[in-house]
């Protein structure tokens, strides 16, 4: 009698079209981006292909490897990385994914910029730091004129040139951020890594980093407390004489998730580093690269959402249970719909965001709705992506708790974003920071959810639930992750019912704003148009 015949189980769904996703695709056209298109299809068709998914697996089956000293014993502070682990980096390298938006001046370079990343982040979520980190560095660093000129071209090359060399010798650039301390964590304030003044116009650098992401980079801003107060400094790698800048990696991070990226503890020993703007305004000069990698983990959790909806709804597709395919069934048809309703809805948010983006430099309304609308949405975004990544693998059950389902990889990556850059008090309290600082940002934001007023009359009474939220300032604080959570959902609302599927817009509205919704995911109310939602995650 035969034992093992195998049947009922779901095909692989590799190869597939990362970029087959309407809400992306209509984002990227309507905020301005429409010529990206043909590269976005490609990187799609790579992301979702047989090869980058096997290097993005195994790039996290094995992590980067310290290597603290060479055989002779000298140090070297070097990390190993898997060799698809750079496979995946030049990908992104050369299609532009790093720093090349600042490098290009066509409308929208950096709506494409968001939507590539999103797309191609499918394939590993850890390289994309790095990644990340090189975008973001670059409106910091033109604090110091002389040192963006030398290097931002090359942090914009489309050339993935690996290894350690003093950097204008290279053809590309990597950079780096170095901010938290092991006493302060968030609060940045409470540093003690000290800067000196050396008669070159350089500094020495003493101090110990708790979290360094991708030590092997060329080049890292940092903060240090130089003599007139917090100060942010430019340190490469390698230094103009072409000697190694000591700075030393203690350990790699054994991590949650996230395990393709290198995160290490590191020591500066007399390093030499280079100041960026002016003593005492580092917080106000690295604050410029955290809030544009804080975009990045709103596109990143909301990468995480699409590929869990992707995966659940072409399991359910596949897989027979009780004498039905799972996603005829109702009370899964209810769960796969409520999963693609989040996932639309951050990424709807996420291209809105990357469009205020590109506009911000010209249009002082755009850069007002950025400074409160990327606060709010961090928050809100990147809370979800966790409890989104459970319920998508429990839709595989057994099957997605398997390693090799991938599913396991994907909820351990999603709390990180809610992490990075300031975890959900420190985005919820910002947000409020940016209200009572900048009073321009509450009209900016009022200015852009009342353009889908009169289309909802429940995303219309939650407009006005915000307003009263905000008229009364007892117990702000107290109350912040729930003025930042209503307002988050609104943005999203307003987004949907203006640019949505009108099914998604209208499901969204009812639940997230009308309460006509339980707790878990999947406690949609009858009259949903779910089959519509569904195929909207079809890959």
């Amino acid at each position: 009698m035969q034992t093992h015949e195998v049947f009922n189980q779901v095909p692989d769904i590799v190869p597939f079209d990362a970029a087959r996703n309407p809400a992306l695709i209509e984002g990227l056209h309507r905020e301005g981006a429409g010529w990206a298109e043909p590269e976005v299809r490609e990187l799609g068709a790579l992301a979702g292909g047989a090869e980058a998914q096997e290097w993005g697996r195994l790039a996290n089956e094995y992590p980067p490897v310290l290597r603290s000293h060479d055989r002779y014993g000298y140090r070297i502070d070097e990390v190993e990385f898997h060799p698809h682990w750079h496979d995946l980096m030049r990908v992104a390298v050369e299609h532009g994914l790093h720093g090349a938006p600042w490098l290009d001046d066509r409308p929208g370079a950096h709506v494409a910029r968001a939507a590539k990343f999103y797309t191609w982040g499918i394939a590993d979520a850890g390289h994309m730091c790095p990644i990340s980190m090189t975008y973001a560095v670059v409106p910091a660093l033109r604090h110091n004129r002389e040192l963006s000129a030398k290097y931002e071209p090359l942090l914009g090359s489309r050339v993935y040139d690996f290894g350690l060399r003093e950097p204008s010798t290279k053809a590309g650039l990597i950079a780096g951020m170095s901010m938290t301390e092991k006493q302060g964590g968030s609060d940045v304030r409470a540093n003690t890594t000290t800067a000196t003044p050396r008669p070159d116009g350089s500094y020495r650098i003493v101090g110990h980093k708790w979290f360094t992401s991708a030590p092997m980079s060329d080049m890292f801003l940092t903060l240090a407390q130089a003599p007139g107060g917090l100060s942010c400094f430019l340190l490469p790698r390698v230094l103009p004489d072409g000697t190694r800048n000591p700075i030393r990696i203690q350990r790699l991070k054994d991590k949650l998730g996230n395990k393709s990226n290198a995160s290490s503890e590191i020591e500066y020993e007399n390093a030499s580093g280079w100041l960026v703007g002016q003593e005492g305004a580092g917080v106000k000069t690295i604050i410029e690269m955290v809030n544009m990698t804080r975009l990045d983990c709103v596109i990143g959790s909301a990468t995480g959402m699409r590929a869990g909806a992707v995966y659940a709804v072409h399991h359910a597709r596949h897989r027979e249970a009780f004498g039905a395919k799972l996603i005829d069934q109702p009370a899964m048809r209810n769960v796969l719909a409520d999963l693609v309703i989040e996932s639309d809805a951050a990424t709807t948010v996420m291209m809105r965001l990357a469009g205020a983006t590109d506009r911000t430099t010209q249009d002082p309304a755009e850069a007002a709705l950025r400074r409160i609308a990327l606060a709010i949405t961090k928050y809100w975004v990147c809370k979800r992506a966790p409890s989104h990544a459970a319920e998508a693998l429990e839709c595989l059950g057994g099957n997605g708790y398997a390693e090799e389902s991938g599913m396991p990889r994907l909820y351990r990556e999603a709390p990180l974003m809610s992490i990075w850059e300031g975890s959900g008090n420190v985005a919820a309290l910002d947000a409020l920071r940016a209200m009572g600082r900048q009073p321009e940002t509450v009209e900016a934001y009022f200015n852009e959810v009342s353009l889908a007023k009169g289309e909802n009359p429940r995303l219309d009474d939650a407009i006005a639930r915000v307003g009263k939220e905000l008229s009364d300032l007892n117990d702000i604080e107290y109350r912040a992750r729930r003025v930042v959570e209503l307002m988050a959902l609104v943005l999203q609302g307003a987004q949907l019912v203006r640019h949505g599927h009108p099914a998604v817009a209208d499901a969204f509205c009812a639940t997230r704003l009308g309460d006509d919704w339980g707790i878990a995911f999947g406690t949609l109310p009858t009259g949903v148009g779910t089959g519509t939602i569904i195929e909207r995650a079809l890959v």
